[in-house]
């Protein structure tokens, strides 16, 4: 299943484009002197777009296949198509996270530089997570607000190693257990551990060899437009001997919306004991 979706914002539409209104912070104004003129603020609206694209894949069974397996094909391989267009969903959100975003005006924004922690020469580490932690706090997030970390496998395996995810001294478990190895979740790492529900993904970009560019950030930083669902259709060929044909498409687009609620993590993807 997708593991990217439940985590960001989702507008339904019909059109090929998609406007995410975003409202940047504003500041009061001192009052001087008595009975001013009501304030008229020029409040800092800006409009990010989204641009859907269709993403599809297939597949053909031949009725000699039917006959000759165990298990039954055409099932395993709409399930086989549906994983794969999950897939298609992460890929789509997190090539925006940190892709060029797509203005109002028909410009074009790149990922801010001072929203990155790293190099891609050191490891993810405790410090590393109190600098993303950092910048939020820079930008004035406020720290009660949901914040999600995707990290790769090598990041997950950093992490296990950590003392201070791994000690009850550091990581808050339920009453009786006597480590917080006890209460790690699937990721293998402690739930809202610093804050950040975890995602494990093996789809985050790599710039380079031993590179990965790990992703944290609120649920309102990036917009995700769906204008078609997965679709999953299953049905024989007369053009092809009557094979079964199996075929799956989505049609759906993703924004970076907010700049400051996202830090990408520049990481070696690598593990150092």
């Amino acid at each position: 299943t997708t593991k990217m979706r439940s985590n960001v914002m989702e507008r339904s539409t019909n059109g090929n484009k998609h406007n995410w209104e975003t409202l940047d912070f504003s500041d009061a104004v001192d009052k001087t002197v008595s009975a001013p003129p009501t304030p008229a603020l020029d409040l800092p609206w800006n409009r990010r777009v989204s641009v859907a694209g269709t993403k599809h894949t297939g597949t053909v069974i031949d009725n000699e296949d039917l006959v000759q397996m165990l298990v039954e094909p055409k099932s395993a391989a709409t399930e086989n198509l549906a994983f794969s267009m999950n897939r298609a969903i992460d890929d789509i959100i997190i090539d925006a996270a940190t892709g060029d975003a797509l203005l109002g005006d028909g410009s074009t924004l790149a990922f801010p530089v001072a929203q990155t922690v790293g190099d891609y020469t050191t490891e993810i580490s405790f410090d590393a997570i109190t600098q993303v932690q950092e910048t939020f706090m820079n930008n004035d997030i406020d720290p009660a607000q949901p914040k999600v970390a995707v990290i790769g496998p090598t990041q997950v395996r950093a992490l296990m190693n950590l003392t201070e995810q791994t000690s009850t001294d550091y990581a808050r478990v339920p009453a009786g257990t006597q480590t917080a190895l006890t209460n790690l979740m699937a990721s293998g790492i402690v739930p809202n551990w610093m804050g950040f529900t975890w995602i494990m993904s093996t789809r985050l970009l790599a710039p380079a060899a031993d590179q990965i560019d790990c992703l944290f950030f609120c649920p309102d930083a990036i917009g995700l437009q769906v204008n078609e669902d997965i679709t999953v259709q299953v049905a024989q060929d007369p053009s092809a001997s009557f094979a079964w044909r199996v075929y799956a498409r989505l049609t759906m687009g993703a924004v970076r919306v907010q700049d400051k609620k996202i830090v990408r993590g520049a990481f070696a993807d690598t593990y150092t004991p």
